[in-house]
């Protein structure tokens, strides 16, 4: 006993030890950050009242870090984030705010069942908006060196839409990653695709009017047709060659006319509307779960299921979303 509890306040004193150094450090990037922010034409009294206010989240590096081995398989993970509890909440919300969200729906030509489903799924219907504070978490990993220029050009973006007087920066609690409102929004996403749908000067992404418009406007700009599937599972012939399985979401590779890749899916026939759409073959399980059968599950998707990989690169993110989106049809 007494043997672990020496090794247990030694690995303490050791974190404490580490975090300390950070911190000191971490005052000394601040320094520096402002001199270039100033170059980069931030106001010096939002840098003297946001920056020197930011503090150091050692828990951010450990989010950022961290990367499980294994993850719960696809038909878990979907169906957790496609409960009947949140098509009831989803539906609610809707109810609630049917003539903004459709006339918003209507206007930017994006279904109201996706911009529903992506509410629900990224923050449970603003339920989970995160209490992070993202000046302080993008000021931390921008002093860290993982992936340091994209944080720096991620907090710059988001000061200058602050010293334009575009966001309220007592609102800013997301995520640990610097995402942001009802859709986590990051800051570079804001700048180029947020809407003040409500003309009041000011773009608040955790109210319904200007969040809701936002996402529409993104959706509409990477090209979402409201014509065309998401994905659809199937079942692969084991004489499919392995080059045209994608078990990573990083980059679809081997996109092919659907009429080309029917020869290698079982009862394909329901795909003969589609064959002239490029499509591609995706098997989720493969790298994240232990031990898969490496052509089940499987699914061949679209390139609107390609575009919600541009909002969240994850394989499963977009399969949950788009599933969440039909349930919604069939039940609104």
């Amino acid at each position: 006993m007494k043997k672990i509890n020496l090794i247990t306040i030694f690995f303490l004193i050791l974190f404490n030890l580490n975090s300390a150094h950070a911190n000191e450090e971490f005052e000394e990037w601040k320094i520096n950050f402002k001199i270039f922010a100033l170059k980069q034409g931030i106001k010096l009294t939002t840098l003297n009242k946001l920056i020197d206010k930011s503090k150091f989240l050692p828990n951010v590096i450990k989010y950022d870090r961290y990367q499980p081995e294994f993850y719960e398989d696809t038909k878990t993970y979907i169906s957790k984030r496609t409960s009947t509890k949140k098509i009831k909440i989803g539906n609610k919300i809707y109810k609630e705010n049917i003539d903004k969200i459709n006339l918003i729906s209507k206007h930017y030509n994006v279904d109201k069942n996706l911009l529903l489903s992506l509410m629900g799924i990224e923050t449970n219907f603003g339920n989970y908006l995160g209490k992070m504070d993202i000046i302080s978490s993008l000021a931390t990993l921008s002093f860290d060196k993982r992936r340091s220029d994209f944080f720096t050009s991620e907090l710059i973006t988001l000061l200058k839409l602050i010293d334009n007087n575009v966001i309220d920066p007592s609102t800013l609690y997301g995520s640990w990653a610097g995402a942001f409102g009802n859709f986590q929004f990051m800051p570079s996403t804001i700048k180029n695709y947020a809407i003040d749908y409500d003309n009041n000067k000011m773009i608040n992404l955790k109210g319904t009017d200007d969040s809701f418009a936002s996402a529409a406007n993104y959706l509409s700009e990477l090209g979402w047709n409201n014509s065309y599937p998401c994905f659809y599972k199937v079942t692969l012939k084991k004489n499919i060659p392995e080059k045209y399985l994608n078990i990573s979401a990083k980059k679809i590779h081997s996109n092919k006319k659907v009429g080309y890749l029917k020869k290698y899916i079982n009862d394909s026939n329901f795909l003969n509307s589609y064959n002239d759409l490029n499509a591609a073959i995706i098997t989720p399980d493969a790298e994240i779960v232990e031990n898969p059968d490496k052509l089940s599950p499987a699914f061949i998707i679209f390139d609107n299921y390609k575009l919600i990989l541009k909002w969240n690169r994850s394989l499963r993110f977009a399969l949950a979303v788009c599933t969440l989106k039909d349930k919604f049809k069939n039940d609104l």
